[in-house]
Order: C-alpha cells, then sequence, then structure tokens
C-alpha cells in the first residue's frame, strides 16, 4: 500500500495536487540522499527530470553502467555524424557548440533515475531539445549547511533570498512547464528540478504553455571520461563519490559527513606523500593547512573548502609534491576502467564547465637535460646480486665518511651562531635617544614613534660565554622507528664528538660495507674525545624519550655555558632547572625556522664498517 499523506515527503509545502516538486543543488550527494529518501518515502509513479528527451536513450544507458561513470556529448548532428574525422577529435578537441553531462552517481539527477527505476516508476524527461538552455551560474548556500540546519530550511533561506530571475529562465521553465502539463494529472509525480529554477517553473505551471520549438539536428552518444581526468569534470570528488557508493549500501539516508571525509582525504594523501618523498608533514603544518582552508572557503562563502582549496592550500603549506598526492587521491576511483564498451576520452574542466580556475603543479621530478650525462662518465655501481654488499660487512668497527663530516660541523657552526644571535635579540633593549646611541639608532622604533618626535637607539648587552653543545631534534620518534642508537668520536681537534639515534643504515646498502641512514636526533659537542656511550649512561635513566637523553648529555659534557636545542617544541620546564642547577644555559630555536632544504640534506649519513671503506666510497656515495 502507498504511504499514508503525513508520511509523504513534502519539503516547505511544494506539493501541487499529484505533483511535489523537489528542488535540488545539481552535482552535491547532501541532495542525490534525499532525493532518493524522498522517492523512496513517496514511491511515486512517475519521476520528472530536469534533462533533454533526445538524451533519455544515452542517459539510461549511463544509469546502467553506473558505477562506472559516463558523460553524455550532445552536439549538432553536422558535427558528431558528417565530418569522418570526428571519431578521432572528440577525446582531445574541445566542441564549441558540444554540451557535456556527467553522469556521476552522487549528482541528485541520476540518483533519482536510479531510484525511480528501483521502485518501478516511469521517468518523463522535461526539457526541450536544444542546446540553448539558460547559462546561469548556480550560486547556492554551502549543502553542508544541510547536515546542520535541515532540508526545509535551506529551502526556505534561499528562496527568501533567490537568484536574479531573466527571461531565458522563464522561458526554459515554461518549456518544461509545457511538457509536465502533458503528463497524467492524476499519477503521483516527482518533480526534480534545478533549485534556481524553482519559482520560475512554479509560475509557469499557473497558466497553459504553448509548445517550445524543438532542433531535431542534434547528436547525442555516450562516452566513457579517462581515469586520470575524472576530478577535472565531475562535481564532487571521485574519492568522494566511492564513498557515497558505500554508504549508499550500508547506510541508505545518511548524510555523508565532509568535514570527516575531508579530514580522511587528507591522511590517505599525506601517506601516500611520505611513502613516496620519505617526507613527514608536521603538525604546525597541519594547523596552517586547516586554518588556510577555513580562511579559503570564507572567500568562496562556503563553509569547506572545495579541492581547488584543498589543492591550493597543500602547495601553499607543504610543497609540490603534497598538492599533487591531494589531487591524485581525489581522482581515485576504482571504478572506472581505461577501456569499456563505449569510447573513451580525455575530457578537461574547460570543455565541461563554463567557468574553471587553473592551478599549476611542479612536481620535483628529474629534466631530461639533467639525465644526460657524458659518454666518459661511468655510472653509479650497482649489486651484481641481491644481497652482495651486506654480505661484506665486516661487523668489526664502524666509522663516518669525511666530506659529510665537514658539512654537519659546518651545519653545527651555523646553528652556534644563530643560537647566539637569538639570545642577543632577546637580550636587547629599545630606548630613547638622551645622551648616547649606544649600539646604534633603531630605525623601526624611531618611525614608529615619529609622531612624538623622538629618537629611539638600542642596546644590545654583551654575552658572555659560548655554544658547547648543540641538540637537533629532526623527529622525536614517537613511533621507535629510530633504532640505531650510536656514539663516535671526533678523530681530530676540529670534529665534534655525536651521539644520535637514526635507522639502521645496514638496512639500505649502497655500496660494500656502506649503509645509508636517516638521522633522527644528534648530539654534537667539543672539545672532542670526551664522550662516553649516551645511550647505555645510567645517569640520563630520567630522559622519558630520546630527544632528552641527548639534551640531559648536551648540558652534562658542555664546557661552555650555552646549549642550543633545535626541535619542533621546546624542552619541559625541569631542564630549565637541571641547565641553571649545571650552570648551563638552554637556547632553544624552532626547527621550523630553519630551511626544509637543508635539513632533507642534513638527515642523511652514511656509516662505513671500516677505516678502509673510505677510498671506495666515493664510488657508491652520492
Amino acid at each position: 500500500m502507498p504511504p499514508g499523506p503525513e508520511s509523504v515527503f513534502d519539503p516547505v509545502n511544494l506539493r501541487r495536487g499529484a505533483f511535489t516538486y523537489f528542488p535540488v543543488v545539481p552535482g552535491r550527494a547532501e541532495f542525490a540522499v534525499l532525493a532518493r529518501k524522498a522517492i523512496l518515502e513517496m514511491r511515486p509513479a512517475i519521476v520528472a527530470l530536469e534533462l533533454p528527451e533526445c538524451w533519455e536513450a544515452a542517459f539510461r544507458h549511463g544509469l546502467r553502467r553506473l558505477p562506472e561513470l559516463s558523460v553524455i556529448l550532445c552536439a549538432p548532428r553536422t558535427l558528431m555524424e558528417d565530418d569522418p574525422e570526428m571519431e578521432d577529435e572528440i577525446p582531445g578537441d574541445p566542441l564549441d557548440e558540444a554540451t557535456y553531462f556527467p553522469i556521476e552517481p552522487a549528482d541528485p539527477f541520476v540518483e533519482a533515475a536510479r531510484t525511480a527505476s528501483e521502485i518501478g516508476a516511469r521517468l518523463l524527461f522535461l526539457e526541450p531539445d536544444t542546446l540553448q538552455r539558460p547559462h546561469v551560474e548556480g550560486s547556492y548556500p554551502d549543502t553542508y549547511s544541510i547536515a546542520r540546519i535541515g532540508l526545509n530550511r535551506y529551502l526556505e533561506q534561499y528562496r527568501l533570498f533567490p537568484q536574479p530571475r531573466n527571461e531565458q529562465m522563464d522561458a526554459h521553465a515554461a518549456a518544461m512547464a509545457w511538457k509536465l502539463q502533458g503528463a497524467d494529472p492524476l499519477a503521483p509525480t516527482m518533480i526534480v528540478l534545478s533549485l534556481n529554477l524553482l519559482d520560475s517553473m512554479l509560475d509557469a505551471m499557473e497558466q497553459p504553455q504553448e509548445a517550445p520549438e524543438a532542433n531535431t539536428e542534434l547528436g547525442v552518444r555516450l562516452i566513457q571520461p579517462h581515469p586520470e581526468c575524472l576530478a577535472e569534470i565531475t562535481v564532487e570528488t571521485p574519492w568522494l563519490q566511492e564513498r557515497y557508493l558505500n554508504l549508499r549500501e550500508s547506510a541508505p539516508g545518511e548524510l555523508p559527513d565532509r568535514p570527516r571525509l575531508q579530514y580522511a582525504l587528507l591522511k590517505e594523501a599525506e601517506s601516500n606523500y611520505t611513502a613516496i618523498t620519505g617526507e613527514k608533514m608536521q603538525h604546525w603544518q597541519r594547523r596552517m593547512l586547516a586554518r588556510f582552508t577555513r580562511n579559503l572557503a570564507r572567500i568562496s562563502g562556503d563553509l569547506m573548502a572545495s579541492l581547488y582549496d584543498l589543492t591550493l592550500a597543500a602547495r601553499s603549506i607543504v610543497d609540490d609534491n603534497f598538492a599533487w598526492e591531494v589531487w591524485r587521491t581525489a581522482n581515485g576511483y576504482s571504478h572506472q576502467r581505461e577501456l569499456s564498451d563505449v569510447e573513451t576520452a580525455m575530457l578537461t574542466a574547460r570543455e565541461v564547465f563554463l567557468n574553471t580556475r587553473k592551478l599549476r603543479i611542479r612536481r620535483r621530478m628529474p629534466r631530461p637535460k639533467q639525465l644526460t650525462r657524458p659518454v666518459s662518465l661511468k655510472p653509479h655501481k650497482r649489486e651484481k646480486k641481491p644481497g652482495e654488499w651486506a654480505a661484506s660487512l665486516d661487523g668489526n668497527t664502524i666509522c663516518s665518511y669525511p666530506p659529510e663530516d665537514l658539512v654537519i660541523e659546518d651545519y653545527g657552526r651555523f646553528l652556534k651562531r644563530k643560537g647566539k644571535s637569538v639570545l642577543s635579540e632577546e637580550r636587547s633593549r629599545v630606548e630613547p635617544f638622551v645622551t648616547s646611541i649606544l649600539d646604534g639608532i633603531d630605525i623601526r622604533e624611531t618611525i614608529r614613534n615619529w609622531h612624538q618626535g623622538r629618537i629611539y637607539v638600542r642596546h644590545v648587552q654583551r654575552l658572555f660565554g659560548e655554544v658547547g653543545a648543540v641538540v637537533i631534534v629532526f623527529d622525536e620518534d614517537a613511533e621507535d622507528r629510530y633504532r640505531y642508537l650510536t656514539t663516535w668520536l671526533g678523530e681530530n681537534q676540529n670534529e665534534s664528538d655525536m651521539a644520535f639515534y637514526a635507522t639502521n643504515p645496514f638496512d639500505n646498502m649502497t655500496g660494500p660495507g656502506i649503509g645509508r641512514a636517516e638521522y633522527g636526533g644528534l648530539l654534537m659537542t667539543l672539545p672532542p674525545r670526551r664522550l662516553f656511550d649516551v645511550w647505555t649512561d645510567s645517569d640520563y635513566e630520567m630522559a622519558e624519550n630520546k630527544p632528552e637523553r641527548l639534551l640531559l648529555a648536551a648540558l652534562d659534557y658542555s664546557t661552555d655555558r650555552y646549549v642550543v636545542y633545535v626541535a619542533s617544541k621546546p624542552p619541559r620546564s625541569l631542564f630549565r632547572s637541571i641547565a641553571n642547577h649545571l650552570g648551563r644555559k638552554i637556547i632553544y630555536i624552532p626547527l621550523g625556522q630553519l630551511s626544509p632544504t637543508v635539513r632533507k640534506k642534513m638527515r642523511v649519513v652514511h656509516v662505513l664498517d671500516s677505516h678502509a671503506r673510505r677510498e671506495t666510497a666515493k664510488d657508491y656515495i652520492w
């Protein structure tokens, strides 16, 4: 039995006799969910769609192909049939006079048609057969708000402040009204149409309409978009559409939780980014990414950021490689194939949408000219058989690679100078000029207070003491990834003693007896040959993690007053007290203040299993 009148879906009193109007925002998943729910609840005999009648055969074919995505191509018949080369032009060249309509699962018109087929309702295509559709920008409130305020209030608020109407819209609505007036007036009918055409349609239905002029010279065909172009031509991202399909089966009627889905998309992209580049996103980057995407959404007048906004933010906050991973992940749709029963085409957003924006992503890929090398240049050596280099390990001793020692020592000296400059800035003060210019005029403060007619000078207090140790924490190692714990001594008076934790170098062999590792954190201290094994020293058992153990050793072994500590967050206040007790002072430098490119280079360390390997290491390390 059909449901009673009290349970029939009727948003904001849009029932007119047997007709129930269901306005939607095209392409949005929330309206797809609600359209399916309304049809299943009302069980109409007819579902009328705002689509041209000449599309019916191609549209039904596209429905049968779901979950694979299809695109309806509609163009003048002369372009599609008379030109023998047209078959080759469609995949690559846009047709200026063509109309493209993606058949995507999360589109409310597509979902309404699918649900109508499930309940045995008849489909009615309302639009006239013409290419001259009214090009009205679909400016709607963010559909995510429906999850907060509900559908009825969303529609009410839109109708209070509708988009301006024009003659094209009224004429288009009149043509659809004529088709609807010729339908069965007693059969329960659900009319699914765009929200910006609702009022024009209601007005047109108040009086009889004349038959519109139809274009019988239209050609319609179905093509399959290539899997790599889906994100450009769909309203909702392919990644979200696949989640919508899962939700349609597992939790029918449940609206997509966009914040959670967007977070899951970024997490998946971050995981791919780490796996490919070996770089990890920091917590401050995630915070800035969230803040930046929120601001971009506000600029667009939306509640949730679009895929364009997400990709732009990823490129701006992290780098182009992460932006590419965000775009590639959003484009993922496991149901799409390259070859199918219909022609495959590589489409662009410019062919499907009127107004598009471009975003250039420059991935760090090797250029062909950089790959060319002189004929006389020998390539890097490779293993003749897997495990050959690992089998040559001696195991009795280890040593460093001297060129890398020079680089890390130079970086340590740079951090010492930076630490002292930071402390100097903290201890300087600005005061009005009275009798002495002290350490010079402070131009910035003078200009800022120019209205007072006074000159300000800077007084920098002299620092007594030097930096005796440097601790660099690239990763706090909460996941216990860096299990190679080593302490080695400087070989000359200019080379620091070092304690570090890293990945196991001999799990990644780059030559016979030569392993490549990645620093998690390190300690450098001068003068050399004083450092005992930091990792087994019982004096540092109070440390809760590896960075704290390095910091305790730095305070203990530093012969000078200051210790530079570089990390993503400052040490616990307890270590300030320990430093004061030892007559030391910790200078904290945020890791984000240092160049990410330089940090990446500094994290690489090669470990040789004997001093004899230094003679051949240059042939394997680059």
